[in-house]
């Protein structure tokens, strides 16, 4: 039997290693090489001489494994870093007076009778990292194009105004007013970077941790696909995000590293401040965060760079010739390097180099203040540049750049590493004293102890200042800067709407396929077609989106590569370099990140597209409401369709798939627009009437309205009717209109209903008007949130404005002469239609689907929740039954007719248009 050396039936780093020698002679004359290497100059020269093979194997284009992670040192040798263009000295000088200004701004924001704090920890730790960017990468918008796409990190904002004052961009006032956005306007600073807040100012919202580094990757390829469907030229445009090690936790943060190393993007860098600490202690005390992520990033597919040590470390590593310093920088956990952040040079000097006599020797010429300060790379700017450089340059692969800083840096010993950093907010007289002596600024001790602390501005005509404009001005303009280029599109007219207001005849179809059919009559404009971005989880045949799929064809930079198995059928699945269709995989968060980069191209890029994300309802405002609520701060526009809704019309697929609340969910972001439509012809007008508002102009909104559109539609087959001649198109852009008056009957009675529930309704108006002689209209109540909306807007006027005429909300308007009791029915919980009560005249209840879904027929679950046309004919008679309208025992009459008790008893229901 075969030795385990000789089978060696393994598979390393994806590679089959089970291959016959055909050259067992050569083979031994490498592994004797590699025996004498380690015989005669030990183990450690014999692993880098491995490293360097591999490395040679690898430009060879020779496939060998992947390692997981590097030594504890820099990526970038130092004989390898290129010549640095900058003036060190005043770069020096320029970000020491951001680092104070930055500083005293949250300071100030802590006194008394404030108290709004702020962060200046991060800044602190990644100032160098931001300023080589400002100084030597970062491409404005001056040349008409998007320039670069920078995803700050939300808790540095801070450094970016005070950087921003003193290029005069923002003036003492608005420092002084920072997060007090509304007692301090108009000169008041959001807390973090908040679009919607500043919107000439800030292009991305990052604090949500996760959701930067998901929204860059997602940018860094819309970049791409705009340049491939020659919507815009984004070749110039490189995306930079700002991350910490902490963050990077967040599932957000890695989950879709995967995508952009299969598309290439190279136009997308990462860099992530290794501080070492999260919010309240080290990110991994017992482990090694950049090794970790450095793992993480190579097993996706990236470019790893790290920056680990500042030049300060260059000649202890150049006689490092055992690697005894890199084994112990290997080994040394990153609790223990926190811990060293905060301690003295004589202490570094006895734990750290202290174990081992050629580490002792290594450093006994050098004096405690000198080992004090062996440095971290994040502060060192010639290896900054270094390390952004090589990403810039590297081709084929998106790049992280792994930053080693200390949290808190230059701000004290009472800042600087310590856990609690990033809580503290306010500086005494000693840290500020400290803290301007490190930074060498001529601010007089009087000006510390008296009052707040002055701002420090080296005067307009300096010398650092005009460094500061010549950079910005040969890289394009002053960053972040927001613009907005784009022109209102020209729209289509009525015609292109013709099929979905004509009905369905007599076929039945569900609101979905209404809405797809109105999407395609728009892709064909010749104007706006090409601006449709349909976006899709891997859903879309489920959709009946696959009709796209031969003409608008599926995005993928690669192409098609292979024969698709469904190539002779008409609805081949079809991909393409220059396709339409975001086919984003199963991830909701991925195609929510395409849906928002997609919506603010109209700013980033000076382009608009307009979005069309579809899916399965239930996982859209539950599952991605986070990045909802960061589409309505990036001010991004577009249509968000909510497939498959309600808690009864899926129930085959059971408790996870039946949204009976995401409407709710959605009336709580002041962003979006939120529709439940019954028929094709009102998912015409509220489409064409979004368009209007989004993309076209008007002097209120010269550019369009930033709002998004959210339409929940079904996946039940109902026939369509066509629209009727004295449609009420105000009415369903408000909220509510009248579908269908009563014919016959002596009591009246109202019902209102929204999407799926409209035929219900109908049919409890012919069971009203045939059993118990009730007439009541139907009304279909396209949007529970716009009316709810509307009426607390008015409610508040009236509030404020006693004096005035006191104004009617629409829907009291809309209600006020209909007689008899209101009865509210869909398929959401009763909170949904509960949202309008208020301002309903008369006698007002809902029906709903409160509770958990479950699979069954859609008869039985509508049974179950009482909301089937014999529950509406209940509810009805029970609220006349309270005027005195009709007799009370005709309600137990009802139940038993029915059988309302019995969710056996209630017909199956409409089959089809199951997922």
């Amino acid at each position: 039997m075969a030795s385990g050396s000789d089978r060696n039936p393994i598979i390393i780093g994806g590679l089959p290693s089970q291959v016959p020698d055909f050259d067992p002679e050569e083979t031994q004359e490498w592994l004797d090489s590699l025996d004498a290497a380690v015989d005669e100059r030990g183990r450690e020269r014999a692993r880098y001489l491995m490293l360097r093979l591999i490395e040679r194997a690898r430009e060879k284009r020779v496939a060998v494994p992947e390692m997981r992670s590097t030594d504890y040192v820099n990526t970038i040798a130092t004989k390898d870093e290129p010549f640095f263009p900058g003036n060190e000295e005043i770069e020096r000088k320029i970000l020491n007076a951001t680092r104070w200004n930055a500083a005293v701004m949250v300071s100030r924001a802590q006194r008394p009778g404030i108290g709004v704090g702020g962060h200046i920890a991060t800044f602190a730790s990644s100032a160098s990292l931001y300023d080589v960017g400002f100084n030597h990468f970062f491409r404005g918008k001056d040349e008409g194009d998007g320039g670069d796409q920078i995803f700050f990190q939300g808790h540095a904002s801070p450094g970016v105004y005070a950087r921003a004052f003193l290029l005069d961009r923002l003036s003492e006032a608005q420092l002084d007013a920072f997060r007090q956005e509304k007692s301090k306007a108009p000169h008041g600073l959001s807390s973090y970077p908040h679009p919607r807040l500043m919107p000439d100012f800030w292009e991305f919202p990052t604090v949500s941790m996760g959701l930067g580094p998901l929204g860059a990757i997602y940018q860094a390829r819309m970049n791409r696909y705009m340049e491939a469907r020659g919507v815009a030229d984004t070749s110039k445009s490189h995306v930079w995000a700002y991350l910490g090690d902490g963050e990077m936790d967040e599932p957000e943060s890695l989950g879709q590293l995967s995508l952009a190393a299969r598309e290439g993007l190279d136009n997308l860098t990462f860099v992530v401040n290794c501080n070492l600490q999260r919010l309240d202690g080290p990110v991994r005390g017992n482990g090694k965060i950049m090794q970790e992520l450095e793992s993480q990033f190579r097993g996706a597919g990236w470019n790893v760079i790290k920056l680990v040590w500042d030049r300060s470390w260059d000649p202890l590593l150049a006689q490092d010739r055992d690697g005894i310093l890199v084994n112990k920088l290997n080994s040394t956990p990153d609790g223990q390097f926190q811990t060293y952040a905060t301690e003295t040079g004589a202490y570094i000097r006895e734990h750290f180099f202290g174990d081992d006599h050629r580490l002792r020797t290594m450093v006994e010429n050098m004096t405690d203040d000198q080992i004090l300060h062996l440095g971290r790379g994040g502060h060192d700017h010639k290896k900054i540049y270094a390390a952004y450089a090589a990403a810039k340059a590297h081709k084929g692969q998106p790049t992280v750049i792994l930053a080693q800083t200390v949290k808190g840096w230059t701000l004290g010993p009472n800042f600087e590493g310590r856990n609690a950093t990033h809580q503290m907010k306010k500086l005494t007289v000693d840290d500020l004293k400290r803290f301007r002596d490190r930074l060498h600024l001529p601010i007089p001790d009087k000006e510390l102890e008296d009052g707040a602390p002055p701002y420090y501005h080296p005067g307009r005509n300096s010398e650092e200042i005009q460094y500061m404009h010549d950079r910005r001005n040969a890289l394009g303009g002053y960053v972040p800067t927001r613009v907005v280029r784009s022109k209102p599109l020209a729209l289509p007219d009525d015609k292109v709407y013709a099929g979905a207001k004509k009905g369905s005849g007599h076929q039945k179809i569900a609101t979905t396929m209404a809405f797809v059919r109105v999407l395609k009559d728009l892709m064909r404009d010749k104007e706006i077609g090409k601006r449709f971005v349909p976006i899709a989880p891997d859903e879309y045949r489920t959709f009946g989106m696959d009709a796209f799929f031969p003409s608008a064809k599926i995005y993928n930079p690669l192409g098609q590569q292979y024969e698709s198995v469904d190539r002779e059928l008409l609805l081949a699945y079809k991909e393409s370099p220059t396709g339409q269709m975001l086919h984003d995989g199963i991830s909701e968060a991925g195609c929510t990140a395409s849906l928002i980069a997609a919506g603010s191209a109209y700013a980033t890029h000076g382009e608009p597209l307009i979005p069309i994300y579809v899916f399965y309802s239930m996982f859209g405002f539950q599952r991605t409401g986070d990045q909802f609520w960061q589409m309505a701060d990036q001010l991004a526009r577009g249509f968000v369709l909510g497939a498959t809704a309600g808690r009864t019309t899926l129930t085959g697929e059971g408790l996870q798939h039946a949204d009976g609340h995401s409407q709710l969910l959605a009336s709580t972001n002041p962003a979006c627009v939120a529709y439940d439509p019954a028929y094709g012809y009102e998912i015409a007008h509220i489409v064409k009437d979004g368009l209007r508002r989004m993309y076209g102009a008007s002097a209120e909104f010269p550019h369009g309205e930033d709002i998004f559109y959210y339409l929940t539609v079904y996946n039940e087959p109902i026939l369509h009717p066509a629209e009727p001649a004295d449609v009420d198109v105000e009415g369903i852009l408000k909220g509510l209109h009248r579908v269908k008056p009563a014919e016959k009957g002596t009591h009246a009675a109202q019902i209102l209903a929204s999407g799926v529930a409209v035929p219900w309704a109908i049919e409890a108006q012919r069971i009203l008007a045939d059993d118990w002689d009730v007439k009541a209209d139907v009304w279909s109540a396209t949007s529970w949130n716009e009316l709810r909306r509307e009426a607390v807007e008015i409610e508040e006027h009236n509030l404020l404005h006693p004096e005035e005429e006191q104004r009617v909300p629409y829907v009291t308007q809309k209600l006020q002469a209909a007689e008899g009791p209101k009865v509210a029915v869909s398929d959401w919980m009763r909170a949904v239609p509960d949202q309008i009560a208020r301002w309903v005249p008369g006698t007002y209840q809902s029906l709903g689907a409160d509770g958990f879904g479950f699979a069954d027929t859609r008869g039985a679950a509508r049974r179950f929740f009482h909301i089937d046309a014999q529950s509406i004919v209940l509810g009805v008679l029970t609220e006349l039954a309270k005027e005195g309208k009709i007799d009370r025992s005709l309600l137990k009459q009802a139940i038993d007719r029915y059988q309302l008790l019995d969710v056996a008893a209630a017909e199956a229901g409409e089959a089809g248009g199951d997922a």
